[in-house]
């Protein structure tokens, strides 16, 4: 049986992973800048530089919340699909 999913379709969560990503690369990169300094010789960023590679985490938590909420769409769908004597 083959899926009826659209190649360019986007399912729940797909949002949240795109954003998580976008967010994560910026703190990526946040980081890099960050430490540069220190490894280059110069003077270092003040702490609120330091704050902003806290990105890094924060787009990877959004990221695994999309990922969670696309899982559990799928659980529901293959529920709803078994009918209502599966459990």
């Amino acid at each position: 049986m083959r899926d009826k999913t659209q190649a360019n379709s986007t399912g729940p969560g797909d949002g949240l992973v795109r954003i998580g990503a976008i967010v994560f690369f910026v703190g990526a990169v946040a980081t890099l800048v960050t430490v540069a300094p220190l490894f280059l010789g110069g003077d270092p960023f003040p702490p609120v530089a330091y704050a902003v590679c806290m990105l890094m985490g924060v787009g990877f938590l959004i990221a695994g919340a999309g990922v969670f909420r696309g899982i559990a769409a799928q659980r529901r769908q293959a529920r709803s699909a078994a009918g209502p004597s599966a459990t």
